[in-house]
């Protein structure tokens, strides 16, 4: 009897470790094999000090949050007599802020309010959102549909598309990253999304060199004039047509499989909602002030949207058209896409791999 109690004691207990196993498996928060560890906190934390600060003010630090705003196109560089700016909140420094309020639908107030600093502290896509000193992110559209809508998409400078003799378009990856198979079908998903409502088409080949679309993950200067700065702040950028490049911050804690809503890293960002974004850069399109539109310039940690809204949709079909097959009333590839809509590839990595590879022992183990 005794030596029955220990063998059910002893499989219950290895019942437990399965069914831990299996939990963990659940929410993996994967970075890709080339992640290294981060060397830089958040660039843009210290603005959170500025909060309540108005014109007239002078704070030590307010240079940097000068640099922010002409790094997205808020100062020009001939707002400024000199290549460093002053500490001084300005008038420059109000005419800033109100466009910027303007196009991320803050109340115009010229002041750095609470919501204000949050937006700007919150991590974002690198490219301006004010290009030669135009902003058309909030300047409101007709929509191109039967319904009474305004719509907030935006281009490039003097609207550069693909040719239609590139409507076939190839992607890459750079050998240095040494991409695993899980990483990779993110963006095959990523395209996928642009695919279906337009008719392009996207395929991956390996010659990186000759491939239309050029994706790299970076670390800090990478010698395209877009230095990155480490955890969160810049996440990625990408190049009007067609240049085609395409470069991820190899610093950000990257989520590529599980549920990035439940991650208890405060640092987390989900991979596939920057890449849909990057794509509609690489495809023409600009910032969008829509707050659930693909373009709009920034993504909390922890958040994923990957699903096109119908500004995104309006705008890169200006560009393109529509893909034949594409109904308006129905919805792009849901959320839910990644584990069906994948073309045929498992959504897997390694730490899946091995988790469920040990349940799997381990459940063998209690049919002995």
């Amino acid at each position: 009897m005794k030596c029955l109690q220990s063998l059910l004691a002893a499989k219950a207990s290895i019942l437990l470790v399965y069914l831990s196993l299996l939990s963990t498996t659940t929410y993996v928060a994967a970075r890709p094999k080339f992640y290294q560890k981060n060397t830089t906190s958040d660039p843009w934390q210290p603005f959170h000090k500025f909060a309540g600060c108005h014109k007239g003010d002078h704070i030590d630090g307010l240079a940097k949050l000068k640099q922010y705003l002409h790094q997205f196109g808020y100062i020009p560089s001939s707002s400024s007599s000199s290549p460093n700016f002053t500490d001084i909140f300005d008038e420059t420094l109000e005419s800033a802020l109100k466009q910027y309020q303007k196009n991320f639908n803050i109340n115009t107030t010229g002041q750095l309010d609470n919501n204000t600093v949050q937006m700007i502290t919150r991590p974002r896509c690198g490219d301006a959102d004010i290009i030669n000193g135009t902003s058309s992110m909030n300047s409101g559209k007709s929509a191109h549909t039967n319904h009474h809508s305004v719509s907030h998409y935006s281009f490039f400078s003097n609207s550069p598309e693909w040719p239609d003799s590139q409507r076939n378009l190839t992607y890459a990856f750079s050998p240095e990253n040494r991409l695993p198979n899980n990483t990779k079908a993110v963006f095959s998903r990523a395209f996928q999304r642009w695919s279906a409502v337009t008719p392009l088409t996207f395929t991956e080949i390996d010659s990186y060199p000759y491939a239309d679309i050029k994706i790299g993950f970076f670390v800090g200067d990478h010698g395209d004039g877009e230095a990155f700065d480490g955890t969160l702040g810049t996440l990625a950028h990408a190049f009007a047509p067609t240049s085609g490049l395409f470069h991820l911050d190899g610093e950000e804690e990257w989520v590529v499989d599980g549920d990035i809503t439940k991650s208890k890293s405060s640092t987390a960002i989900d991979l596939e909602s920057v890449a849909v974004h990057e794509i509609g850069h690489v495809l023409g399109l600009g910032h969008s002030s829509v707050e659930d539109s693909i373009m709009y310039p920034s993504i909390a940690a922890g958040t994923r949207k990957t699903v096109l809204a119908d500004d995104d949709i309006q705008g890169i079909q200006v560009l393109y058209g529509s893909n034949p097959n594409y109904n308006s009333s129905s919805s792009t590839p849901s959320d839910t896409a990644k584990d069906t809509n994948d073309g045929g590839v498992h959504i897997v990595d390694w730490h899946w791999s091995l988790t469920t590879f040990m349940s799997t022992v381990v459940f063998l183990c209690l049919l002995v």
